[in-house]
């Protein structure tokens, strides 16, 4: 059994520990950090998880250890505890490069760990630099492994974190155009979510197809799918996606956009 010590139990790991604990897995041992004391009771009375006295007695009963305190706490954190000697450290602050984290915590080995909220019912996205490293290993039953091979590839695989994030916004705002012409909120909810898992099943069984083409294909001149696509165009519907895309990147990553 692997004991996997948290540091930082904010929203992103409450969920990752409900999908480890969902998952049934007996190989992971999860103790938590007391720092977020209400959500780490909460998670050690609904799930077969301790929480330790400081963050100090959580590293030392660990074997790897995840941190998920947002950056601006990281340096903070550094100087409280003190990792025993190549113990393997795994990461999900954002924009925290592993350059900057052997900085901060020593030589040993590192990964960086990326998902959504999908974790917590093991359907997650699950990023990981670097490819096939600890973080894959521990973190697989959270949903699909995507490995990656550089750090900007994961600096690029957070932007997409951040569109999962986005999607939910046009989601309601489909849903609510629905709704504000007539139709009942729920009826709403279910065609845009069944629109949405219609699209993705569609493009994954035509794997080999361009997404545009998929689209093109059913946007054909003359139609009114084609005349909502050129107003969308029209009024920087995709521009604008492609400018919150670059912004937050520049934000992760300056120096290598």
């Amino acid at each position: 059994m692997i004991k996997l010590g948290v540091l930082g139990v904010g929203d992103l790991t409450d969920k990752m520990i409900r999908g480890l604990s969902r998952d049934g897995s007996a190989a992971i041992q999860l103790l938590l950090s007391p720092r977020n004391e209400g959500k780490a009771a909460a998670l050690a009375k609904d799930l077969d998880c301790m929480v330790m006295a400081s963050n100090q007695d959580v590293v030392n009963d660990a074997d790897v250890v995840l941190v998920g305190v947002r950056p601006a706490h990281l340096a903070e954190l550094a100087r409280q505890v003190t990792l025993k000697p190549l113990q393997p450290l795994i990461s999900v602050v954002a924009g925290v490069s592993i350059e900057d984290l052997s900085r901060l915590f020593g030589n040993r080995d590192y990964s960086r760990v990326m998902m959504s909220y999908a974790a917590e019912i093991n359907r997650s996205t699950v990023a990981v630099h670097p490819a096939n490293s600890k973080g894959a290993q521990l973190f697989a039953p959270l949903g699909n492994v995507v490995n990656l091979e550089t750090e900007r590839e994961f600096e690029l695989a957070m932007i997409a974190a951040c569109m999962n994030g986005w999607f939910y916004f046009l989601i309601h705002e489909l849903q609510q155009w629905l709704t504000q012409n007539g139709m009942p909120p729920e009826a709403a909810r279910a065609l845009v979510f069944s629109s949405v898992e219609d699209c993705v099943a569609y493009s994954r069984y035509k794997s080999s197809t361009p997404i545009d083409e998929l689209g093109l294909s059913i946007a054909t001149p003359g139609t009114y799918t084609a005349g909502g696509r050129d107003l969308l165009i029209e009024n920087g519907g995709y521009a604008a996606w492609k400018a919150a895309c670059d912004h937050v990147f520049n934000q992760l990553a300056p120096d290598k956009s």
